[in-house]
C-alpha cells in the first residue's frame, strides 16, 4: 500500500469499525493534534470502537487525497455517529518503517453553497504539474506572507490571472473582487481576519495546502487553506476554520499545530 492508500484505509476504520486495521497502520507512539481526542494509539483504536457501537453509523466520504514526502493531505467529509456532516482537512505523517505517526486537522460545518454557487468540496479534482510542485508551494508561501499576513499588501493582484479565481469559501463570492468585496465588508463590521504564523505548507502538484494560525474576530483560530495553482496563478481555493479550543478543554497537551 503507498503512504495514501494507508491514509484513506485509516479514516475508512471510522465508519467499518475495523480495530485490527486500524492498529497495523498505527506506530504506537502515535501523537494526535486533535484537541478534542486522547494521544496515542489506543485513543484512536478507543474512537473506532465507540463509533462502531454508536446508534448512527459514522459516514466517511475522501474527496481529495495527496501526498507530499513523509505527509499525506486529505479532504473528507464525515459524519461522526450522526452529529452532521462536516468537512475536514487531515494531514498525517508517516515514520520510517511506513506507520502513521503523527495527525493534524481541522474539521468544520458541512454548509450550503456560497454567493457563486459552489460547495466546499466540489470543483477541480486532478493533480496535475508535478514537476511544478516546488514552485507551486514556493508561489503560496509568498502569498501567505504578502497577502494573508498583509506584509505586502500592494502584491495581490499579482498573485491572480485577473479576476479569474474560483472561490469555495462559505460566504465569498469568485474572482478576486469579490475576496476585495467580503475583506471589506467585514472591516466594516469590525472583523478582522489575522493570519500571524505559517506552520506547514504542503504541495502536491497544482494543489498547496496552507497550515497557519491567528485569529478571526479576535478569537484565536486555525487556518486551512487548499489552493489550486494553473499557469504560475492562484486559481482555486478552499478552506476549512476552525476556533482553536481554550486549552482546559483539551484531551492532550501535544498543541494544535
Amino acid at each position: 500500500m503507498t503512504n495514501k492508500e494507508k491514509a484513506l484505509a485509516l479514516i475508512s476504520t471510522f465508519a467499518s469499525g475495523d480495530t485490527k486495521t486500524a492498529a497495523s497502520l498505527l506506530a504506537e507512539g502515535y501523537i494526535q493534534h486533535t484537541l478534542s481526542y486522547g494521544t496515542g494509539r489506543d485513543a484512536f483504536l478507543s474512537s473506532v470502537e465507540y463509533l462502531a457501537v454508536a446508534p448512527v453509523k459514522t459516514t466517511v466520504e475522501n474527496i481529495r487525497a495527496f501526498e507530499d514526502g513523509d505527509k499525506v493531505f486529505l479532504q473528507t467529509v464525515y459524519n461522526f455517529a450522526g452529529a452532521g456532516d462536516q468537512v475536514a482537512f487531515d494531514i498525517f505523517r508517516f515514520d520510517e518503517n511506513g506507520l502513521i505517526a503523527e495527525h493534524w486537522d481541522n474539521l468544520a460545518s458541512l454548509a450550503a453553497p456560497n454567493p457563486s454557487g459552489h460547495t466546499q468540496t466540489d470543483g477541480y479534482m486532478a493533480v496535475e504539474d508535478t514537476g511544478k510542485t516546488e514552485e507551486n508551494r514556493e508561489l503560496v508561501k509568498n502569498f501567505l506572507v504578502d497577502v494573508m499576513q498583509g506584509k505586502h499588501p500592494e502584491k495581490t493582484a499579482s498573485y491572480f490571472d485577473g479576476d479569474k479565481y474560483i472561490q469555495h469559501n462559505i460566504s465569498i463570492a469568485d474572482g478576486l473582487s469579490g475576496l476585495t468585496a467580503a475583506l471589506e465588508a467585514m472591516a466594516k463590521q469590525g472583523i478582522s481576519m489575522i493570519y500571524d504564523t505559517v506552520h506547514m505548507v504542503l504541495a502536491d502538484g497544482n494543489f498547496v495546502l496552507g497550515v497557519s494560525e491567528g485569529t478571526f474576530g479576535g478569537v484565536p483560530t486555525s487556518y486551512y487553506d487548499l489552493w489550486r495553482i494553473e499557469n504560475g496563478k492562484i486559481a482555486e481555493h478552499w478552506d476549512v476554520m476552525e476556533t482553536i479550543a481554550d486549552q482546559s478543554a483539551w484531551q492532550n497537551d501535544n498543541g494544535k499545530f
